[in-house]
């Protein structure tokens, strides 16, 4: 239903469960799935840097700014733009990001003119954001904006029976990977133990249990 909508979505769940891939499963399955999907994450972006990178800048709109830049709004036209680990926008970011949702237009930096955009926006988070509302570190107004429908990625502890076809695709990406003739098998003891270990990483960490496990595996069997 949400994919063959253009509605804002809002990915919430802890950290390793897989929000990222919900928005790319909603990106191809939309109506916009031959325009841009264009991810960003808000946390490995400095803050003086982040409104320039989602917006664009003008030649010499500030120091360094030795070219236009075309933001992310004006490359994802058309398109998706995944905005991950939302919670963690500065302030001053917020308030613009807000007026872009409300106008659908945007104004590179050191530019005198807004330019119309049409984007369908998709964030995430691992972050209580009502909380953040109620704390004062994130508008309220914007809360509205991007969480018009909430997506819940549950634990991977709430879903173990997912773990068996969750490590079959795994070995088959590390097969893959590292060149293996054939996905390596899980001993009966083994799958017993991944599939009551609470994985307080989710699926980031499975993966990364599983790729040590298939480096360090005797004769293709994991035990």
């Amino acid at each position: 239903q949400l994919a063959t909508s253009s509605a804002t979505a809002l990915i919430t769940g802890e950290s390793g469960t897989g929000k990222e891939l919900v928005a790319r499963a909603i990106y191809s399955h939309s109506v916009r799935n031959d325009k841009p999907f264009l991810a960003i994450n808000c946390a490995a972006i400095p803050e003086n840097l982040l409104e320039s990178e989602l917006f664009g800048h003008e030649k010499g709109a500030f120091t360094g700014a030795v070219a236009k830049h075309t933001g992310l709004f004006q490359a994802a036209d058309g398109g998706t733009l995944f905005l991950d680990e939302i919670g963690e926008l500065d302030q001053a970011v917020q308030v613009k990001l807000l007026r872009a949702l409300q106008e659908r237009r945007v104004r590179p930096v050191g530019a005198e003119q807004e330019q119309p955009v049409n984007v369908r926006i998709i964030s995430a988070t691992h972050q209580q954001l009502e909380q953040a509302v109620a704390d004062g570190r994130f508008r309220q107004d914007l809360y509205f904006r991007l969480n018009v429908i909430e997506v819940k990625t549950p634990a991977l502890r709430e879903r173990p029976d997912d773990i068996p076809t969750l490590v079959a695709h795994c070995l088959r990406q590390l097969t893959a990977l590292h060149g293996l003739p054939q996905p390596p098998t899980v001993a009966d003891a083994a799958m017993a133990a991944l599939c009551t270990y609470p994985f307080p990483g989710n699926v980031r960490e499975l993966e990364n249990v599983l790729e040590r496990a298939v480096t360090l595996c005797d004769q293709g069997v994991i035990t």
